[in-house]
């Protein structure tokens, strides 16, 4: 007899999670297979805290949009994926108002991935496609051992393209916050 796995849903995870602060487990959804997020180490949480600071402060200002750490994000017709980046930033002009108390069922137009000691750079390039892939303009992926990042876009074939910084060299905004510069050397510094 074959043993079929259970394929879940963006709403599967919603009831798993529990909006009633007991069941406080966090998931990603990836093809249908729950991924556990295991806690963030200190350093990892640290650096998420300061980037959502630093953009939410500058978007708040100028009323640009807003930012978000760990958020759920799903694209409308695709229930089993389900992706959680360290920060992210949605435009005001994307963000349903109120702002709702579930997963969003688009990407946001920034995502900020913070490289954990068990990430790969493969897995961290898989990520920030399918998010460049389904509507994520932008994407930075922070190394805090190295105190360096990868900005990534799409290529003409819809291809990563990894474009490699160094802690002297600021990531900029770009079109989704125009005039934002994240300084890897105040970033990084302890």
């Amino acid at each position: 007899m074959e043993v079929k796995k259970r394929l879940y849903t963006v709403d599967d995870v919603l009831e798993l999670q529990g909006w009633d602060g007991i069941r406080d487990r966090k998931y990603e959804l990836v093809n249908g297979e729950l991924r556990e997020m295991s806690p963030a180490n200190m350093l990892h949480a640290w650096l998420a805290s300061r980037v959502d600071r630093m953009i939410g402060n500058f978007a708040e200002e100028r009323e640009l949009g807003y930012s978000f750490v760990e958020g759920g994000y799903f694209l409308s017709d695709d229930r089993h994926n389900l992706y959680a980046p360290d920060v992210a930033f949605v435009s005001k002009a994307r963000m349903p108002d109120p702002i709702p108390q579930k997963f969003a069922g688009f990407m946001p137009d920034l995502a900020v991935e913070i490289a954990s000691p068990s990430n790969t750079v493969a897995e961290l390039h898989s990520k920030a496609l399918i998010y460049l892939r389904n509507g994520t303009q932008l994407v930075w992926i922070l190394y805090p051992v190295r105190e360096s990042a990868e900005v990534c876009r799409l290529d003409d074939e819809a291809n990563l393209k990894a474009e490699s910084f160094g802690i002297d060299v600021p990531l900029s905004g770009e079109d989704v916050l125009p005039g934002f510069e994240l300084d890897l050397r105040r970033l990084f510094k302890r």
